[in-house]
């Protein structure tokens, strides 16, 4: 008896202690819950109110851990280049062949840092004053006259030639052409002159003259018999047009006639008069090309004829070539008054070694925008107008907003090589290693994305080239205009544009087999969000990304892609300026180097956006 008392003390007692354990776990727990939920609850519901560009932040926060990826100071891209990623020969040579280029670069003997701006070294004139070639001569060379330095002001040049009798229209063109930038992409047409005897669509004859900066032509200007009207601008105080009559060499001599005898018989100095159109068949002809203080002016047979503004994105030194082709026997060219040394004597003379242009360092979070900016090894010049102009943005200078240039390797292997000092020195260059081509620029596009995903965590990344001004003010305040919660592409957007199917920029069915292209934003400058550009990497590094020579369509083709699965917002605005610039604008495209700074003079004094209409 006393016994099972004593059974049934222990088991109360044991009972009573596990109730009290159960108890207090239950304590703890709750008081684990209750810690977790202070603790968690408001971050998940922070995550998903905050800004894209603050959850990248609390990501990054949470990720501090060694990466995989180059260190952010290197200078080239880490974008994976390889032959499994590309089912394109053209694509695995280049980058073959600028893997090879990049290990030789990186293997040549160190130079020294640069720490001052180097004065251009004065070497003796190496450039004749004057060039001229025969008929046979210029056939032989391809119908092309080098000019070594290209021209200056007062620099003019005489063809002597005779236009050909042709069934056709019977038309010829002369051009004044820049070096090739990018293998596979034409040379700059400086100067584009093409009078054509039978007319075209007017069915009368005309000359046309125009300019094409970056395989883009401009606005032409037409002369066809009209004299400028007298409230148009003047080139130089020549009209940009003169009057001619034309078609009819018995008439046009009736009016020079009476021209003549008007002045013998004592009539009115003030006589108008009408000459004939300067080009006949199988009449020989003296055309004089001058460069002026604002523009090209055109003389034929002593009589002046057409005069054209320059266009930005050129300067007179540019112009190292002459062609001519078309239904023209050239009989010879002359070009005299040539500077007598190139005024690049070192390619990096645009270059001012200052540490006041050298980019910040990255930040380790906090970046709300990316800009990558397209560039050619050899647009030293570009680059440095970009530097010293809208890169020195406060956003960029406190690197809240991040700025770097991309550029493929350049045939010449000086260029590299300076290309590397340039990287090195500023330290806002990436070099993406495959051999710079025209239909492979989409690389550099990717080669962005992937900067702008893994090595900034932005949560935004903008496309631009080194002739487009951003305004870097005006683009944040359009992507904060986004909702959260959806991607975002922002641009010039192109709806329902069809592929060419004929002439110079014909797309094969092979190449693009849809009859039209997708929504796409112009290239100088568009805007995605950072989940858009990382499925684009991603879709890179699985080989499944389709890669197509035109890089702004290739970006609306992965975007419509993404948006399959993801909802984008799509945002167009004209203020992504396409050609040029214009009032209120985010970005100005074509803009030579004088332009970029002028454009930034005038940000920095007026409270709006004014745009720089100058002549060069």
């Amino acid at each position: 008896m006393k016994r099972a008392r004593t059974t049934t003390k222990v088991t109360s007692l044991f009972s009573s202690l596990c109730k009290q354990r159960s108890f207090q776990i239950l304590i703890i727990i709750a008081v684990l819950y209750v810690l977790l939920f202070t603790l968690e609850i408001p971050f998940v519901f922070n995550k998903t109110a905050v800004t894209r560009s603050e959850r990248h932040v609390l990501e990054q926060q949470q990720q501090l851990q060694p990466s995989t990826h180059q260190k952010a100071d290197s200078i080239l891209s880490s974008l994976i280049l390889n032959d499994a990623a590309f089912d394109s020969k053209e694509y695995q040579l280049s980058v073959k062949d600028g893997k090879r280029v990049w290990n030789e670069l990186q293997s040549a003997k160190t130079q020294t840092p640069i720490q001052t701006a180097p004065k251009p070294e004065k070497r003796p004139g190496s450039c004749p004053r004057s060039v001229s070639v025969t008929g046979s001569e210029f056939a032989a060379n391809g119908s092309l006259m080098v000019i070594p330095c290209g021209l200056t002001l007062g620099s003019h040049i005489t063809v002597v030639g005779k236009p050909l009798s042709s069934e056709g229209k019977n038309h010829f063109f002369l051009e004044l052409q820049g070096l090739k930038t990018v293998e596979g992409e034409d040379p700059p047409r400086i100067l584009h002159f093409n009078p054509r005897l039978k007319g075209d669509w007017s069915g009368k004859p005309v000359i046309e003259l125009n300019s094409c900066y970056r395989m883009q032509w401009g606005t032409s200007l037409r002369c066809d018999g009209w004299k400028s009207r007298a409230d148009q601008d003047t080139v130089d105080g020549q009209v940009k047009c003169e009057k001619w009559i034309g078609g009819d060499d018995r008439q046009a001599e009736e009016f020079v006639s009476k021209w003549w005898l008007n002045r013998f018989v004592g009539r009115p100095k003030k006589v108008t008069v009408d000459w004939p159109f300067p080009f006949n068949e199988d009449k020989l002809f003296v055309l004089t090309v001058s460069a002026g203080l604002e523009g090209y002016h055109f003389n034929v047979d002593g009589r002046h004829v057409v005069s054209f503004p320059y266009r930005t994105g050129f300067t007179l030194e540019d112009a190292t070539g002459l062609t001519v082709h078309g239904d023209i026997d050239v009989h010879s060219i002359f070009a005299a008054s040539l500077p007598s040394t190139h005024p690049n004597i070192s390619p990096q003379q645009h270059l001012e070694f200052s540490a006041r242009w050298r980019a910040p360092p990255l930040p380790k979070f906090g970046v709300e925008l990316f800009i990558g900016i397209l560039s050619a090894g050899n647009h030293f010049a570009e680059r440095m107008a970009v530097r010293k102009s809208w890169m020195q943005h406060s956003l960029i200078k406190s690197s809240e907003v991040v700025a770097r240039f991309f550029v493929a390797l350049h045939p010449k292997i000086e260029i590299n090589a300076e290309l590397k000092k340039e990287a090195e020195y500023f330290g806002d260059i990436v070099i993406v290693p495959y051999m710079d081509k025209y239909d492979l620029v989409v690389l550099k596009t990717v080669a962005i994305c992937e900067y702008g995903v893994n090595r900034v965590s932005a949560a935004y990344i903008m496309k631009g080239d080194d002739d487009t001004f951003v305004r870097v003010d005006a683009v944040i305040d359009e992507v904060r205009k986004v909702p959260d919660s959806m991607g975002a592409y922002i641009g010039n957007i192109n709806y329902h544009h069809k592929p060419l199917r004929y002439g110079k920029w014909a797309v094969t069915y092979e190449e693009w087999p849809e009859e039209d292209y997708p929504p796409y934003a112009n290239g100088p400058g568009y805007i995605l969000s950072y989940d858009i550009a990382h499925y684009i990497v991603s879709e890179f590094e699985k080989h499944k990304l389709r890669l197509f020579k035109m890089e702004d369509v290739s970006m609306g083709m992965w975007v419509e892609q993404f948006n399959s699965t993801i909802s984008v917002h799509y945002s167009h605005s004209l203020r992504f300026c396409q050609f040029g610039c214009i009032e209120g604008y985010y970005t100005a495209h074509y803009q030579s180097p004088r332009q970029m700074m002028c454009l930034w003079d005038k940000l920095q004094r007026h409270t709006s956006p004014q745009c720089c209409n100058m002549r060069r």
